[in-house]
């Protein structure tokens, strides 16, 4: 009789971390650089990430990294307005770019044999970028529609907005990615070239290429292109401020006619991945998948929408890629019938029985084996594979780190994870929001308003 199960365990406990070989070394000028070594496909990803995101802009200039973003396809001397994507496009590659609170990214995915040409183009734009108020200034009004298009026309991101501002405080991670409207509306070109050559210098960066690629063909192209370029001896360490302890659960109700599905969330203030200590990162990714992973399987599934039928949906959720504090969350989507209060209390009551309980053997190693496969899977990707390194090194994390986080998330047991549920959760340190649909005016209202 076949086991198959008994098959894939040891198999996939005996995949590394990652299958591509990986070389790094750092430019006189201080830029880093990881070789993700991979020839099964003819096929190569440069990604340059700056260590600068949302949460680095100056205060009252939310949405100045992001708008940057933009209009680093504004071209140079060499490349001129508009030529990067067509570039790219025409050699048979894709290109975009990304911002996220604590880093922005630049990606190009073309044939291997095309390496040098996207290296030279993105090196040149570091610091070659030209900005005019002809080149700028429609790029704003683009920046806006995309503000009004994902977060002004969706009652959950304004809700989304509203909470995360209620848990920072003082952090600047309280503060849109996009920007608040009013402030991206009155960013300038002033704005942008005293925020570029702040932040977009060699010694801020970190260059990872993915796939078919020769790491000495990769460092030749590197001091050919990079190295030219001088460090900035402005850059330093980031200025952050610190949060302070929360003391007391906040809450908030965000109504909006265009609700048409009320819901619960509450986040908890929670640890980042550390570099060199990334168990409690760990702990709480486990605690994450054991509540709310799979409906058919997580805790809060299959108390809330299997066997109470409270709710339609039940989940916890976080990312613990982050230079500083992030959250846990946990979302309740009410069944027909049942109110939002109704739907909070199960929520808690699950929470709190599944904390005295503690976890069920079968189902960590039931999620452990499948985040390994996954694992293994994401091999295959190779945009994804320097997404991840990318991502933990602008992060905090080391290339250490990183190669050990799959292994760290195996040795997680289930006592590390209710411990980490009791730390965590923590309703001084949460902030819990209703979004609903205003409730009907009463009859007797509605005669008065007349």
């Amino acid at each position: 009789m076949l086991r198959p199960l008994a098959f894939v365990l040891p198999l996939a406990a005996a995949v590394p971390a990652t299958a591509a070989e990986i070389t790094n070394f750092t430019l006189d000028n201080g830029l880093q650089v990881v070789v993700l070594e991979d020839h099964r496909a003819p096929v190569v990803v440069q990604t340059l990430w700056y260590k600068v995101g949302s949460a680095d802009e100056p205060r009252g200039k939310s949405g100045i990294a992001h708008y940057l973003e933009h209009l680093m396809f504004k071209g140079t001397e060499k490349f001129g307005n508009g030529v990067f994507s067509d570039v790219v496009a025409a050699n048979g590659g894709t290109d975009n770019a990304f911002t996220s609170q604590d880093y922005t990214g630049y990606i190009q995915r073309v044939a291997s044999d095309r390496l040098d040409l996207i290296m030279e183009m993105e090196a040149d734009r570091m610091t070659g970028l030209i900005l005019t108020e002809e080149l700028v200034a429609p790029e704003l009004d683009v920046v806006l529609e995309e503000r009004n298009q994902r977060t002004e026309n969706n009652p959950g991101a304004l809700f989304g907005e509203q909470r995360t501002a209620a848990q920072y405080l003082n952090h600047p991670y309280a503060i849109p990615i996009i920007g608040w409207k009013h402030e991206v509306s009155a960013l300038t070109l002033d704005d942008a070239l005293d925020f570029y050559p702040l932040h977009y210098a060699p010694n801020n960066a970190v260059l990872v290429i993915s796939g078919d690629a020769d790491p000495d063909e990769v460092r030749a192209l590197a001091e050919e292109f990079y190295a030219p370029i001088p460090a900035n001896p402005a850059v330093g360490e980031r200025d952050r401020v610190d949060e302070p302890p929360q003391t007391a659960a906040r809450r908030l109700t965000f109504e909006d006619p265009r609700v048409a599905q009320p819901y619960v969330v509450r986040t908890y203030l929670a640890p980042e991945r550390d570099a060199g200590a990334q168990e409690d990162a760990a702990a709480l990714t486990m605690l994450a998948e054991v509540l709310g992973g799979s409906a058919a399987t997580s805790v809060l599934g299959q108390k809330l929408q299997f066997e109470t039928q409270t709710a339609v949906y039940a989940s916890a959720f976080y990312s613990g890629q982050s230079l500083d504090d992030t959250t846990f969350g946990l979302i309740i989507v009410p069944s027909e019938g049942v109110s939002l209060a109704e739907a909070e209390d199960a929520l808690d009551a699950t929470v709190a029985e599944f904390i005295e309980t503690g976890v069920d053997p079968e189902q960590l190693d039931r999620i452990k084996l499948q985040l390994r496969a996954s694992q293994i899977y994401a091999e295959d990707n190779i945009g994804g594979l320097a997404r991840r390194y990318g991502e933990g090194l602008t992060s905090g994390l080391t290339i250490a780190d990183i190669e050990a986080w799959p292994d760290v998330l195996q040795a997680v047991t289930g006592e590390q994870i209710v411990e980490a549920a009791r730390n965590v959760l923590d309703r001084k340190q949460s902030v819990t929001g209703w979004l609903k649909a205003p409730d009907a005016m009463p009859a007797a209202a509605e005669e008065v308003s007349q």
